[in-house]
C-alpha cells in the first residue's frame, strides 16, 4: 500500500512565479511537436503546478527509457553510503568468476565509478543473454576507463548487477525498504523489464509514475536526505549531479540535442541553466533539477526524436529564464483561476471520427488469416531482444459503438480488444496483472470505403500503434506503423485472407 505523504501545495505567486507564466509554459510546451502527459513543478519545496494529459494519469505508470538508469545509480549510491561498496573498486574483483583469465591493463582499471560516467572505455556493449556479465567483461576495452564516454545502457545495468553480487538482492528488492518505502514510491506499482538472468534492467526497462520520477530527483536536490534521514551520502549526490565525464562526442550521433554535450554525473545530465541536471528517458522523460532557482520540473511525454525531446528543454530553459527573483507577487485570483481550470481539462486531443462504410455488414463476424508477414500489437522490446508475438487469425464484430478485435497470436494468446469509431476511444484491460503494460485505447476510423486507420494506444508507454488495413476482396493489406523511437526492421509485406 502506498502510504506517501504528499508534498506542501502553494499557489504560484507565493513562490514568485506567475500563474499566467506557468499557463504560457504549458501552451509552448502543447504547441511543440511533442505530445505532453504529465508536468509537475515545485519551487521553494511548494508544489505550484500538477497536470496530467489524458488519458494519462497521475497514478498511471509511464515507461521511463533511460530514465530508469538513475535509479540504477541511486542503487549504487545507497550501497555506496551503507558502506557496502566503493566507487574505486575494480570490477574483475567484484566478477573474477566472470572475467578473462588473462585481463587487459584497461580491464583491470575499469572500476563501479567509471560504469557510472559511461566512461567504461568500450566501444561496443554485448547485448541481452544469460551470460551478459560475463560477455560484458570480455568486451575490448579500447580506451583506459574514465578516458572517454560512450553512452549505454548495458554498463547502467551492471550497476545493479554490482549491487546484487554484493547482496543478494535485485535493484528493486534492495531499493524497496532503502529507497521507495522511504520516500513515498509505491512498490507494488513498479514495473521492469529483465535481462536473461533475472536482473533488472537498469538501462532504460521501468515503468514508473511522473511523481516517483519527481521524488528520487527531490532526494537528490536536498541533497539526499528525506524528512531528516540520510539515504544517500552527501559526497555521493555532488559527484553524481556534477560532470564526471565530458559527453560532448555525443554530438556526433545527436547533433540536435545540445544538451546532451554538457556534461555527465552518476546516470544523470547536466544542462544549461547553471548548476541545473536532470534524469533523462528517450521521447522525452525528463526530471530537472534547478538548484539556482529553488525548483524541480518533472515531465512525461512522446517526444520523437532528440530534436523534439531538445524542443522540450529549450521550452522550459526559456520558461525559467523569465521567472525573476523569489519575491512573493501579488495574489491574481483570475490568473490562477485560468491555470487551475487549464490543468484540469488537459488531454492528448479527440481521436479521428469517420464510423460508417458500406463493408462493415459484408466484413463483421468473418475470420481471416494472415498469410504473409509479422502482424502484432505486442511487440518485441529491443532493451532485452525479444521478437513479437504476430497474429495468426482475428476477426471484427461491430456494433454502433465501434467493434470487437478478436484476435489470436501465433502463440496461442487470444484477446478481444474494444475499438471505438465514435470519435472517442474504447479502454481495455490486457494480458495479466503482472505484465509490463495492460492499459490499451482502442480507435478507428474509415479513411476510405475500404480503408479502415486502427490506433492502439499502450497508455503505460509512449507508444501509439497505428494500423491500416486495406480491404480487396477477400484479402486485407495490412500496413503497420508506430511512434517509437526504435523500430524492427520493416519485414515483408503483411497480408491476410478470409479464413474459408
Amino acid at each position: 500500500m502506498d502510504k506517501r505523504k504528499p508534498f506542501d501545495t502553494a499557489r504560484p505567486e507565493e513562490v514568485g512565479v506567475s500563474s499566467d507564466l506557468i499557463l504560457e509554459y504549458i501552451d509552448n510546451l502543447e504547441k511543440s511537436q511533442t505530445e505532453m502527459h504529465g508536468l509537475m513543478i515545485m519551487r521553494h519545496n511548494k508544489m505550484i503546478t500538477e497536470g496530467w494529459w489524458a488519458p494519462f494519469a497521475p497514478n498511471l505508470r509511464h515507461g521511463l527509457q533511460s530514465h530508469t538508469k538513475t535509479y540504477a545509480a541511486t542503487v549504487v549510491g545507497i550501497a555506496y553510503t551503507e558502506g557496502i561498496l566503493k566507487l574505486d573498486e575494480r570490477l574483475i574483483d567484484i566478477f573474477p568468476d566472470e572475467s578473462p583469465e588473462d585481463p587487459s591493463e584497461n580491464l583491470k582499471l575499469l572500476t563501479i565509478r567509471d560504469v557510472l560516467c559511461m566512461g567504461c572505455g568500450m566501444d561496443t556493449m554485448p547485448f541481452n543473454s544469460k551470460d551478459w556479465i560475463r560477455e560484458f567483461m570480455h568486451t575490448p576495452v579500447n580506451h583506459k576507463p574514465g578516458t572517454t564516454y560512450m553512452y549505454n545502457s548495458t554498463g547502467s545495468t551492471m550497476l545493479g548487477a554490482i549491487v546484487r553480487k554484493k547482496t543478494g538482492l535485485g535493484l528493486f528488492d534492495y531499493l524497496k525498504p532503502r529507497l521507495f518505502d522511504k520516500i513515498g514510491i509505491n512498490y507494488d506499482n513498479l514495473r521492469c523489464m529483465c535481462m536473461a538472468d533475472g536482473m533488472e534492467v537498469g538501462g532504460g526497462g521501468m515503468f514508473a509514475t511522473t511523481e516517483d520520477n519527481f521524488r528520487l530527483m527531490k532526494l537528490y536536490a536536498d541533497g539526499g536526505v528525506w524528512e531528516g534521514e540520510r539515504i544517500l551520502a552527501e559526497d555521493y549526490v555532488q559527484l553524481a549531479t556534477t560532470n564526471q565525464n565530458d559527453s560532448a562526442t555525443e554530438s556526433i550521433n545527436n547533433p540536435e540535442a545540445s544538451d546532451n554535450f554538457l556534461g555527465y554525473g552518476f546516470q544523470i545530465w547536466m544542462c544549461k541553466p547553471h548548476r541545473a541536471y536532470r534524469a533523462d528517458g528517450a521521447m522525452g522523460q525528463f526530471t530537472i533539477v534547478l538548484p539556482d532557482q529553488d525548483m524541480e520540473i518533472a515531465i512525461t511525454e512522446t517526444a520523437v526524436g532528440a530534436h523534439w525531446a531538445q524542443s522540450t528543454l529549450d521550452i522550459t530553459w526559456d520558461f525559467i529564464e523569465k521567472i525573476k527573483g523569489d519575491e512573493v507577487l501579488a495574489q491574481d485570483d483570475e490568473a490562477y483561476d485560468r491555470l487551475c481550470r487549464k490543468l484540469s481539462r488537459l488531454n492528448v486531443g479527440n481521436p479521428e471520427c469517420q464510423p460508417f462504410s458500406p463493408l462493415v455488414k459484408e466484413i463483421s463476424g468473418k475470420t481471416y488469416e494472415l498469410t504473409s508477414g509479422v502482424f502484432t500489437p505486442f511487440g518485441g522490446n529491443f532493451m532485452i531482444g525479444t521478437r513479437p508475438d504476430s497474429i495468426k487469425t482475428f476477426r471484427f464484430d461491430f456494433d454502433d459503438y465501434g467493434f470487437v478485435w478478436d484476435i489470436t497470436t501465433e502463440k496461442g494468446r487470444n484477446e478481444k480488444i474494444r475499438f471505438a469509431t465514435s470519435g472517442s476511444r474504447f479502454s481495455n484491460l490486457l494480458g495479466n496483472r503482472e505484465d509490463m503494460t495492460q492499459l490499451y485505447l482502442g480507435d478507428a476510423y474509415w479513411k476510405e470505403d475500404n480503408v479502415l486507420v486502427m490506433h492502439g494506444r499502450w497508455v503505460e508507454t509512449c507508444l501509439t500503434d497505428v494500423y491500416t488495413l486495406t480491404f480487396e476482396g477477400d484479402g486485407i493489406k495490412i500496413e503497420t506503423d508506430n511512434n517509437s523511437a526504435w523500430k524492427f526492421p520493416k519485414q515483408e509485406e503483411i497480408t491476410a485472407r478470409e479464413k474459408k
